[in-house]
């Protein structure tokens, strides 16, 4: 088919698509079937039909259909592939009817990825499917109970990919016109003229309906366009599994839906990491970081947008098998650089810790010289060896400077100063936290506290635990016991003037 056909395709399902959504827009504003956000999570605050998905749905398939009656008198070459096009009509009508019921009556996840796993089936049995993988795999088949499961879990991911985008005006829609565009370009080089069709259709459809839906939207898409959205996209991928199982065949579907996957692993995973559920909505989507960086919703979007046109360059780019490699570690480097951008404080934290894992080995020695302290107190019998042993654990750890206080209850409970350490040239922090830790002796009698301190400017680098633990803290207070009951113990007081001039946080 020529490339005058497509575009008469792409042509007339954008306008339908304008013609129902103007339709549908006005019938659901006359039928009171209008969307009133009810938190604050959301950006609207007027209500706003939300049945913009019925108008891409009938859009496209019209067009699909109309073209299948008319292929005789346009010129088309190659059999129609009734078959094929009823599937994807039949389970997408599914998704649309799961999506309208959801809008209106608010369906359970469980519920919605039933039946998303239904019409999963459905695809699998019809012939679309996961064959083989070869970069996992190699050139064996999956086999029918893991390529069911794959092809129903890349329906799962791509259908709820899209429908997460969806918060912003003209997000979802957007995102998805790019990726169907790219996938109409794979396929017409892949010479999959069926697939083109229903393509160009679906492109045409969106674009049709996002004049209304761009900021300030006059209608959503709602849950029936956006699973609708990702179901069909989802589904026209999977040939490409088929026809080349190797990297190429992989990477092109997920780099072509990139914004909405990354948006959904992003959820996933700082959800898990705050011990949030997993499926509860809040506002730490991608875009709702671009607003809150100081961006306007319209700002929001084009920048994102933006995004789409980079995955679609690369996905074309990835093509060219000799080059696939680069792209892929091109396009991973800009995603991270990205995220980073986002300032998501769940992957601050993963930061912090792949940071903890590097000085891990220092972690390990500090922690040993704090628990060989408490082995050598054990057998201290006088205030220089508490003196010299505190000093030498002390110093392999990032700790300013600690202060030894006896209990004394001769003077009606008050500490009396023992012994005071502070490294050399640390007199000029300005800021210090401290940590102190009563000193509870073998006969449950408290015979000291123990204070440490350190400035804001270097992290910790040990476990508090091996300070506070009974391992290290009773056998100190044991051999304070010990040395205050010599006949002649004294204690001298070094750099007490200069611990009263450093102030200590606690």
């Amino acid at each position: 088919m020529h490339g005058l056909s497509y575009l008469a395709i792409f042509g007339s399902a954008l306008l339908l698509s304008l013609v129902l959504t103007r339709a549908v827009t006005r019938v659901a504003i006359r039928k009171g079937l209008v969307y009133a956000p009810p938190s604050d999570r959301h950006i609207h605050q007027q209500p706003v039909p939300r049945l913009g998905g019925i108008a891409i749905f009938l859009a496209a398939m019209t067009v699909i259909w109309g073209f299948v009656l008319l292929a005789p008198l346009v010129g088309w070459s190659q059999p129609v592939p009734t078959k094929m096009l009823a599937l994807i009509s039949g389970t997408a009508t599914l998704i649309v009817l799961l999506g309208l019921f959801d809008d209106l009556w608010s369906l359970k996840p469980r519920t919605k990825f039933a039946v998303q796993a239904i019409a999963g089936v459905l695809l699998y049995v019809g012939g679309f499917r996961v064959v083989h993988m070869h970069v996992l795999f190699g050139q064996r088949d999956l086999g029918f109970t893991v390529g069911l499961l794959i092809t129903v879990f890349w329906v799962l991911l791509i259908t709820n990919a899209f429908n997460l985008l969806d918060g912003l005006d003209g997000l979802a829609a957007g995102s998805a016109g790019f990726a169907t565009l790219t996938m109409f370009a794979v396929h017409l080089i892949n010479g999959n003229g069926p697939m083109a069709l229903t393509l160009a259709a679906l492109a045409g459809a969106i674009v049709g309906f996002l004049p209304f839906n761009f900021n300030p939207a006059k209608i959503f898409m709602g849950d029936c366009g956006s699973l609708f959205l990702g179901f069909m996209l989802s589904a026209v991928a999977l040939p490409t599994s088929q026809k080349s199982p190797t990297l190429i065949a992989v990477a092109i579907p997920l780099v072509s839906f990139g914004l909405p996957l990354l948006d959904t692993i992003l959820s996933v995973v700082r959800r898990f990491l705050s011990g949030k559920p997993l499926f509860t909505a809040d506002r730490e989507h991608i875009h709702h970081r671009l607003l809150r960086h100081g961006l306007s919703h319209r700002q929001a979007v084009l920048v994102l947008y933006v995004v789409c046109c980079g995955f679609a360059f690369f996905s074309l780019l990835i093509l060219n098998g000799a080059i696939v490699g680069a792209v892929l570690a091109v396009l991973a480097v800009g995603m991270f650089v990205f995220v980073q951008r986002l300032r998501y404080r769940e992957f601050a934290e993963l930061g912090r810790l792949a940071q903890r894992t590097m000085d891990q080995k220092q972690i390990m020695t500090n922690n040993i010289a704090i628990r060989r302290a408490g082995e050598e107190l054990l057998r201290a019998q006088d205030s220089d060896s508490i003196r010299r042993i505190l000093v030498a654990a002390f110093e392999h750890n990032e700790f300013d400077g600690f202060e030894v206080s006896y209990f004394a209850p001769a003077t009606a409970g008050a500490y009396e100063f023992a012994y005071q350490w502070e490294r050399p040239n640390s007199g000029n922090s300005t800021k210090c936290w401290s940590l102190q830790v009563d000193l509870v002796a073998s006969s449950r009698e408290q015979r000291g506290r123990l204070t440490a301190y350190k400035s804001l400017s270097l992290p910790l680098k040990m476990d508090i635990n091996c300070l506070t633990s009974t391992e290290f803290t009773t056998p100190l207070a044991d051999a304070l016991e010990r040395a205050f009951h010599e006949p002649a113990a004294t204690f001298d007081e070094p750099h007490l003037a200069s611990l009263e001039a450093s102030p200590v946080v606690q």
